[in-house]
Formats: structure tokens, sequence, C-alpha cells
């Protein structure tokens, strides 16, 4: 079901986007199965010492017996402390390495990654399936395809909590559709892109923590060497002096598709400094391609972008993206006015910043009469 658009330039035209966020009917006669799994425990968030947020992990059974395509997702968070939520796969070959760090079935604290002692640079560990955010509801992929569920997986709820909302005992589920591998779809492959924020404190306002050698020193305090190492590797990917990256309102980084095929589906995900959004393809030249624009961008209005146009795209092309940021509005929202004035980096916590664009690829292109 369409609920919405977002602005998307393809070869010059402007399109919409179909916007996944609703409840639908299932989409064929497949035979498609629903599974719901919800946490065996709640889980009261705690905040590490000297922060204001807490992610931890719960990993989950969809006890599949036969291969499978995931066809749609829904994370359904618990309480309004769920700041927002990444879904890992973990293969079968995986599965007893990871049931060990599940403390009894009540999960494990993961900043970062979602496994001890990984960060998010380092996310092949595991299959990203999705983001969640404020705003999404069922996520469906786009038709003719699906994410590959090995039998015997499992999968990994990475939750970030924020403590400045409260701290109460959360329970989220996760329902997941499937078909069988037997169906005819094509699997889709997800293309990670980031960009650095360093966002100065705005004009004006002054404090210990708005320099950024500060606000690193903060980031290590609350977070721990990780959360350090995780910022400045995402300055050196993309080409900047980790010690003295540019600052200013906007992150931006161009990085490459993995693989041949064609875009079909995107995402955009900045935290509450956010307020612009754009990914390009083939930046500065003449085939440059805006694949996905969202020029009043909302984190409490989060979403997955079908392609109602596949763009076709070859392993090793060049994608930009790149984030916009209001400081401002560091002084101006309630929540973060609870915090004291920051240069805001990359960091896990929900007074810092992330700049995470997405892209899913099909190898060919979807059929275009498919009905699931």
């Amino acid at each position: 079901m369409v609920i919405g658009t977002a602005v998307v330039v393809v070869a010059g035209l402007v399109i919409a986007l179909e916007v996944t966020g609703s409840p639908t009917a299932p989409r064929s006669s497949s035979p498609v199965q629903t599974i719901d799994m919800t946490m065996p425990h709640p889980y009261t968030p705690h905040a590490a010492p000297g922060t204001t947020d807490d992610y931890h992990c719960t990993l989950v059974n969809p006890h599949l017996t036969k291969n499978s395509y995931i066809i749609s997702s829904q994370f359904i968070p618990g309480s309004a402390e769920d700041h927002h939520a990444a879904l890992f796969l973990v293969p079968p070959s995986s599965a007893a390495s990871v049931e060990a760090d599940n403390a009894g079935g009540k999960g494990w604290t993961c900043f970062g990654g979602p496994l001890p002692g990984t960060a998010i640079v380092g996310l092949a560990a595991d299959p990203l399936l999705t983001f969640w955010a404020p705003g999404a509801g069922v996520d469906d992929f786009p038709k003719g395809t699906g994410v590959p569920l090995a039998a015997g997986s499992l999968v990994i709820m990475q939750v970030h909590y924020n403590l400045l909302v409260g701290n109460k005992p959360v329970k989220n589920a996760l329902i997941l559709r499937t078909v069988p591998q037997t169906t005819s779809l094509l699997p889709l492959d997800l293309n990670l892109m980031l960009a650095p924020p360093n966002i100065p404190c705005p004009t004006g306002v002054t404090g210990p923590l708005c320099s950024r050698a500060a606000e690193i020193a903060s980031l290590g305090q609350r977070f721990g060497k990780t959360a350090v190492e995780e910022a400045e590797g995402i300055d050196a990917i993309c080409g900047e002096n980790p010690m003295d990256p540019p600052a200013g309102d906007t992150a931006s980084c161009t990085s490459k598709i993995g693989t041949t095929g064609y875009i079909v589906r995107v995402y955009a995900h900045m935290h509450l400094l956010g307020v612009g959004f754009k990914m390009v393809l083939d930046p500065g030249t003449p085939q440059a391609q805006t694949v996905l624009d969202v020029p009043d961008y909302n984190f409490h209005d989060q979403k997955s972008y079908n392609l109602s146009t596949p763009i076709a795209v070859t392993a090793g092309d060049s994608v930009n993206v790149t984030c916009t940021y209001d400081a401002a509005l560091g002084q101006q929202l309630p929540l973060l006015r609870k915090a004291p004035p920051h240069f805001v980096t990359w960091g896990d916590g929900s007074t810092d910043e992330m700049c995470i664009g997405i892209a899913w690829t099909s190898k060919t292109l979807p059929r275009p009469h498919a009905t699931v």
C-alpha cells in the first residue's frame, strides 16, 4: 500500500517513491508465513556512567526449518524509550556462538555493533536486515524481491534506548513475513553508506564541550574506546583527517556500490539535529542522478522507500550521501536542552549524530507483475 511519497529525480524526471509503513494484506497466494517474535523478558534500560543512553541486543529465534525469503518486517517498539533499532540476521553457522552471549535469554549490551567489541563500520560480521526508527510501520520489500533467511538463522534486535525519555521496562517485538525460497524472488543486497558529522556549537553558544577535542574525550568516557575509533574511523574512510576534520552543518561522503544490478529501495537515518538528506549516484558527473532527496527530514517520521522506477548500477559506481543539520535545535528541542551545549560528532548517544544511507539492490529487474 502506498501511504506517501518522497522526492526522487531519475534521469531528470521527478517521480514518486512508494513509502512503506502501514499494514498491508498478503501480496499473493504463495504460502506466506507470519513469524511473531516478542522479547522473552522485559528489559529495563540503564545508562552507563555519564550517559543518557543504552544499547541492548536481544536474540530472537524465528524457528525456521526451511530456507525462506523475508518479504516484510515490522519492529514494534515497546515504549517511547526506543530511539531506534537495527535488525541483524545471524546465519546458522554463527548461531551457537551468538547464543553463548545471550545471558540466559536476557541479551547483552551492544554499543556500536551487534556483537561484543564490534563497531558499525564492521557490520559485515552479521548481515543487516533493516533499521527501524520512529515513523516506520510494516516495512514491505519491493514486490518480486526478498531477503534470504536460511533455516536455523537467528535475529538480533539491537535497540537504542534514550533515557532522556524514561527508563521503564520495555518489551519489544518483531514480525517477519516470509515465503519459501522455492518462490521465484530476487534476493536483495544491502549497501551501507556513512558520512561523518562534525557539527560545531551554534554562533554565540559556548561551553566546555564546544571544542571537538573535548567532545571526542566525552564520547570515549561515555561509550568507550570503540566509540572514538568508530567516529574517527568514519572520518578516515571518507578521506578526512580524523584529528582535524572539517566542521560544519553538513556531513558528506562518497561510497562505492558493491553489486551490479538495480537500486530498488533506499533509506536515510539521522538523529534529532537532522533536517535534510540527499543520496546521489555518480556525483559530479554528467550522469549524476538524485536517488533520494528528503529536504524536510523529520526524525519522528522515518521510513524506507521502494523506488517505483529501479535505477541501474554497476559494482564500483560512486554514491554520495549528504546530511544537513540544524545545530540550533540543540537549544530549541526540549529533549536536547537537557544536555549541555557541545560539538556534535558521530556517536551512539541520542544527543550525538549519525548520517546513514542504505541502498538495496537486486541483480536483475524485479518482475513488473510480481504479486509477492
